[in-house]
């Protein structure tokens, strides 16, 4: 799998197990790679007709794929799951390409995707229902899980492999059929995919790709044949498609915003709450929907939290994602690098210490990329709008908190209830975070605590749209509909035994 022939192409959409072109007078944007700031390729967005002619694919293809048993369907995910960890080099240096992560966080972004791959691997023993004999006299029931038809995939640029892979795998697997509609910032890694799938034997249509913007997104959402949508993405995006596609009758999980606090608490381990933070706000340059973005500094914790944060942050390399020494890569476009840097000014206006500025950074050979240092705030308020909004950058604020109720109120309080952890070596204060705190994911020591595969992933309030989190059992729940069975046969007349050659009577 190489990427000669996307160089300078234009990446198009995957219908019914074939490669489709943008065909003639579609609209198309660019594709950079965020390293150096030039166009690496075009990619063209589907108009309704070629949302329709994905959907009906996957229409096509359901019945067929549905029947087919759930141990068969589960051979196609080992198959997959062997492709990709054999091509995982190659997708790693793709994604790096065109979001700019660093390779080996690519490769990790990779490895996740395929836990859920092998998650999906077990779906015989997943979909196993439920018996209960003799719920009357005579009478059996039973219930069980079944599909639910045409899913939908909308996903966004911070991992264009992870977290398509938290959908698909485990949707295909329960028997439905899928069309993803990537990022269009990078949309290659998407049709690499489905290549992949095709050759473990997915039959054609099961899978589809359509890329594009809202034009593909609103026909998604309102079409009469799509059953369920997925979305990965910013609150006011999810909350547009929870309300679009619940009004057009469908199955939604929309996952938001977040803005994932860390509690260092005066008896922490500081060397280890330091390397925690360096790594959970400025790994993939902040791109992330579980990245630290805020500190809460209880008591006497402060002023050693934020001199050793002082010291780091500007020792992190940034580099051509690419690069093998580089720690932090590009940010993904210019435009979100100069609304990255308006937040950071916007901090300073507002009263916020900025204690390190990484605005000004230049790196030697990439001068046209979209870098931006690793910046840190001290001194960060509650009112302050780099507290308040998701800044999805390399920005860390620090907010100091008098003691544990305070820090718990300040987390608490937040519009987003994504992630957040609390570093301590105080058993009961790390029991009452984890049981009072309003968040769907929770760390302990842990900066960033996406759960296993086997697990589910999500967050509460406006970082999650719906009644399901994302993977592992829920995602099961959420790709299948539950069905109960009340049984009861009539007695029949049993003759006894027979010796005499049967025949027709």
């Amino acid at each position: 799998m190489g990427h000669s022939e996307l160089e300078l192409g234009t990446v198009g959409h995957w219908i019914g197990g074939q490669a489709v072109a943008g065909g003639s007078g579609a609209r198309v944007a660019d594709v950079f790679n965020p390293a150096t700031g030039e166009v690496a390729r075009q990619v063209a967005f589907a108009d309704a007709a070629q949302v329709d002619a994905a959907v009906k694919a996957a229409a096509d293809a359901f019945p067929a794929w549905s029947a087919m048993p759930a141990l068969r369907r589960a051979r196609v995910m080992f198959r997959f799951r062997e492709l990709v960890e054999q091509h995982a080099d190659a997708l790693a240096e793709l994604i790096t390409s065109e979001h700019g992560k660093v390779v080996s966080d690519a490769l990790g972004e990779v490895t996740r995707g395929l836990e859920v791959v092998e998650f999906a691997c077990g779906i015989p023993q997943l979909l196993k229902g439920e018996f209960s004999e003799q719920v009357g006299t005579g009478i059996d029931m039973f219930a069980l899980r079944q599909p639910l038809g045409v899913c939908v995939g909308i996903t966004p640029f911070n991992f264009p492999v992870m977290v398509p892979m938290w959908m698909f795998p485990v949707a295909i697997a329960c028997g439905n059929t899928f069309v993803l509609k990537p990022s269009e910032r990078d949309p290659s890694a998407a049709i690499e995919i489905a290549r992949l799938l095709k050759e473990a034997g997915l039959p054609d249509g099961v899978f589809n790709v359509v890329q594009g913007d809202k034009v593909a997104v609103d026909a998604l959402l309102t079409h009469p044949s799509v059953d369920a949508i997925s979305f990965v993405g910013s609150t006011p995006i999810a909350r547009y498609i929870h309300q679009t596609a619940s009004a057009s009758g469908k199955r939604v999980q929309a996952l938001g915003g977040a803005k994932n606090h860390m509690v260092v608490m005066p008896d922490a381990d500081l060397d280890q709450a330091v390397d925690a933070l360096i790594g959970a706000a400025y790994g993939s340059a902040g791109e992330r929907c579980m990245a630290v973005s805020v500190a809460v500094a209880v008591g006497a914790a402060a002023d050693a939290l934020v001199a050793r944060l002082k010291e780091r942050v500007p020792a992190i390399v940034v580099a051509d994602g690419a690069d093998a020494k580089a720690e932090m890569g590009p940010l993904v476009t210019r435009t979100h690098l100069e609304k990255v840097r308006g937040y950071v000014d916007a901090g300073v206006e507002e009263g916020a210490e900025l204690v390190v500025d990484g605005r000004g950074l230049k790196v030697a050979g990439r001068e046209d990329g979209f870098f931006i240092g690793g910046c840190l705030f001290d001194h960060v308020t509650p009112e302050m709008k780099i507290y308040k909004e998701e800044i999805f950058g390399p920005v860390l604020s620090i907010v100091r908190a008098d003691d544990f109720e305070q820090a718990l109120a300040l987390i608490n309080a937040h519009e987003f209830g994504n992630g957040a952890a609390i570093f301590t070596r105080d058993g009961d204060a790390a029991r009452e975070f984890s049981s009072r705190v309003k968040i769907g994911m929770v760390g302990v020591n842990v900066p960033i605590p996406v759960p296993m595969a086997f697990h589910s992933f999500g967050g509460w309030k406006s970082s999650l749209f719906g009644d399901h989190h994302m993977h592992g059992p829920e995602g099961v729940r959420f790709y299948t509909r539950y069905k109960a069975v009340t049984q009861r046969w009539p007695a029949g007349i049993r003759a006894g035994a027979e010796f005499v050659m049967p025949t027709m009577k």
